[in-house]
């Protein structure tokens, strides 16, 4: 799988890096969320059947992941089904897009803003 793709969720050598990816070996995180604009016009999206590194706390391997489903969305649209699979906590729509604001800061964030909401499960551990 070394020739896979990186899934990097939130940013290396960070706390949210170690949440994240250890709610992912818990099996209790099964989605996660992007912008649209991160990627560029010619970028590839992920799509199902796509398979990808899970990246750990040091950028290291930590397992491999399958992507199941691809949505892109306007942020309002996100549904709560979704802001509970991304194993985060989250009770509701408003917490979900107040962490994600925070963390894509320096973004204006609108509810016409295009999300990227991405649905994996695990499929190897290291």
């Amino acid at each position: 799988m070394s020739d896979a793709p990186p899934m990097e969720l939130g940013y290396a050598r960070t706390d949210l890096r170690r949440q994240l990816v250890d709610a992912v070996l818990r099996d209790e995180k099964t989605a996660t969320a992007g912008l649209r604009s991160d990627y560029g016009p010619d970028d590839r999206l992920p799509e199902a059947g796509d398979r990808s590194l899970l990246l750990g706390w040091d950028d290291e391997p930590v397992g491999v992941v399958e992507t199941t489903e691809v949505r892109v969305v306007r942020a309002a649209d996100v549904d709560l089904q979704f802001a509970r699979d991304e194993g985060e906590g989250f009770e509701s729509v408003a917490d979900w897009r107040a962490a994600h604001e925070r963390f894509w800061a320096g973004q204006e964030i609108t509810d016409d803003t295009l999300v990227v909401a991405e649905r994996f499960r695990l499929l190897e551990r290291y």
